[in-house]
């Protein structure tokens, strides 16, 4: 049988810390087992290069190791010293240096680790694309996978709109309350955003003020980290999910948006345009306020405009390449052959 260890942030399974790399990780984990593989799980804190070490201690000469890039980068030291030994594969959800404003350091500790790395596995090409061009030279794409749902039965006006992530600088909410605003006058709209908000709290806070200024607190609603059932029924709402990302390597939300049938309005930004169906999305420039409020006004204006966008993300459900897909790329990653 083969074996791996595979080096996750703690919290992997806590409904409290949903995020995009844990329900990959999730997947990932329990394909592998499925298909044949041991998979030792280590769960360690960012940062906490010692148990990094511990962690990749066990794992016998010339065996491998399965590392999320979240670690990885904040233990670079670890990952170069271990790498001599170990086949280490980095599992890398972003392009650290791609997000506005990158801590140096970050930046510096992710690039050291993947060019330590025996084989680094990126989610789109477009982030495999940013690995290749600062030289790294083994690079699996391993895209998430998606999974038809139930249709989301959504509102007559096309009025209930969607964003999805954790409230950061990065996933662009600012920019959407912004646009927003500028909708004041539109009747019938109403935004969730649905994320953690005590990851960037300074930033979290700074929305709920920005939307009372703007006059649209009681419209958007912070609905905070929600469980898969909580989501679930968000989604079933939804008419359209947002997603204004100024940086973002694929951009998993708009995945489980299209399963359900759900159109997009999003930034045209890393992995997205990847992600999307293009019959089933309006993809504006990042950080375009104007650009993302005009895309806003055509999609409820517009019945038509949302009937063929709709019918086309209802189309693009059957067209969704499973986990089982990723899975398998990832296993022939970890075995030295090409996926």
């Amino acid at each position: 049988m083969a074996t791996t260890t595979f080096v996750v942030p703690t919290g992997v399974d806590d409904p409290a810390r949903v995020s995009g790399g844990n329900v990959y990780d999730r997947h990932v984990r329990d394909g592998l087992a499925h298909a044949g593989w041991e998979v030792r799980m280590a769960e360690v804190a960012p940062g906490a290069d010692r148990d990094v070490r511990r962690a990749l201690a066990t794992v016998p000469d010339g065996g491998v190791a399965l590392v999320d890039g979240l670690i990885a980068g904040v233990s670079a030291s670890a990952i170069e010293d271990e790498a001599r030994r170990v086949r280490v594969v980095i599992l890398a959800h972003m392009v650290v240096d791609a997000f506005p404003g990158a801590d140096a350091a970050a930046v510096d500790g992710q690039w050291r680790a993947l060019r330590a790395a025996h084989r680094v596995i990126a989610v789109s090409e477009w982030a495999a694309a940013q690995f290749t061009a600062g030289g790294i030279r083994d690079v699996v794409v391993a895209t998430p996978g998606g999974a038809p749902a139930e249709v989301a039965t959504g509102t007559p006006g096309g009025g209930e709109l969607l964003c999805v992530g954790v409230l950061a600088p990065h996933k662009g909410q600012d920019v959407l309350v912004d646009a927003l605003a500028r909708l004041v006058d539109i009747e019938g709209w109403r935004c969730t955003l649905a994320g953690a908000t005590d990851v960037e709290p300074d930033f979290a806070e700074a929305l709920r003020a920005r939307s009372r200024a703007a006059g649209v607190a009681e419209r958007v609603e912070f609905s905070g980290v929600q469980s898969a059932a909580g989501l679930e029924r968000i989604y079933r709402r939804s008419d359209v999910l947002v997603a204004p990302s100024r940086a973002e390597a694929y951009g998993m939300a708009i995945t489980e948006a299209l399963g359900r049938g759900i159109p997009v309005v999003a930034s045209r930004t890393g992995g997205i345009p990847e992600a999307v169906d293009p019959d089933a999305a309006i993809l504006v420039r990042p950080g375009d306020v104007r650009a993302l409020a005009d895309a806003l006004d055509r999609w409820m204006s517009d019945p038509a405009l949302r009937r063929g966008l709709k019918d086309a993300a209802v189309r693009a459900r059957s067209r969704l390449r499973g986990w089982r897909d990723t899975v398998t790329r990832i296993s022939s990653a970890l075995r030295e052959e090409e996926p």
